[in-house]
């Protein structure tokens, strides 16, 4: 990871953060696989206390605006339970929330974006997301974990000789970072969500390309400079959260 001297007086004079952890470092993350006995793959993924389950399902044939391409779908669902917060959040039936949508639609497009979709054929596979427990980061959280999942409900489909080989082509893992009182710190929590200056999530692959980046300055507009610093500690930040999906599934093995 790259850092400069500003970074590093930052570290030296930054508040105590969750987890003891420094500026750079991630919460501590686990990923549980096969944890639904319906699902296709499974992961309960917690970045400290935010907890998220990720359930794939497989169906036969894709929505009819995609059937004439002969090729396979990955879309995603995304919710948080009502008891996931410090105050009830009421569930979504009929009017779901923009946030929900947004973040539905940033998941299936991130998995999406490692798998050969003409290879997968006619399958349909859902990534239900759902927030057990949230304290920043359910969005990154999500990606990270829904991959695991994902991965698991693809190698059923080689395993039973549906498909010749595995149709991922890579993995996609997310991050938040982010500035608070003038420092740049990796993956927030709540406390520091909350009052950032500077809020960004970053999606990107095992290779270090990066899918998506979403930034906003909270506390007013920011330079390249800046920008560069949140990507490098992101992008380590990525490294580390892939290495972890290797551990549980010998994808790179």
């Amino acid at each position: 990871m790259k850092s400069d001297s500003t970074l590093q007086s930052n570290a030296s004079s930054q508040p105590l953060r969750s987890y003891n952890r420094a500026w750079d470092q991630i919460r501590p993350v686990t990923l549980e696989r096969n944890l639904m006995k319906n699902a296709d793959g499974s992961c309960l993924v917690s970045f400290g206390d935010t907890r998220v389950l990720c359930a794939a399902t497989i169906e036969e044939g894709v929505p009819a605006w995609r059937r004439a391409s002969r090729a396979g779908w990955v879309t995603a669902e995304y919710a948080m339970l009502p008891a996931s917060t410090n105050q009830r959040t009421k569930r979504e039936r009929a009017n779901r929330k923009g946030r929900s949508m947004e973040i539905e639609r940033l998941i299936g497009r991130s998995l999406r974006s490692v798998v050969d979709l003409n290879r997968l054929g006619e399958y349909t596979i859902t990534l239900d997301c759902d927030v057990l427990q949230a304290d920043g980061g359910t969005r990154t959280a999500s990606i990270t974990g829904a991959w695991v999942a994902l991965h698991d409900a693809l190698f059923s489909l080689v395993e039973k000789d549906v498909l010749s080989r595995l149709p991922l082509t890579g993995q996609v893992a997310a991050i938040s970072m982010g500035v608070v009182d003038g420092q740049v710190l990796l993956d927030l929590d709540y406390p520091e969500d909350s009052h950032a200056d500077i809020d960004m999530n970053l999606v990107g692959t095992e290779s270090g390309q990066i899918i998506e980046v979403q930034g906003t300055g909270e506390g007013g507009p920011f330079d390249r400079e800046k920008l560069n610093q949140l990507l490098d500690v992101g992008q380590a930040g990525i490294a580390h959260l892939v290495e972890l999906q290797n551990q549980v599934t010998g994808f790179r093995e």
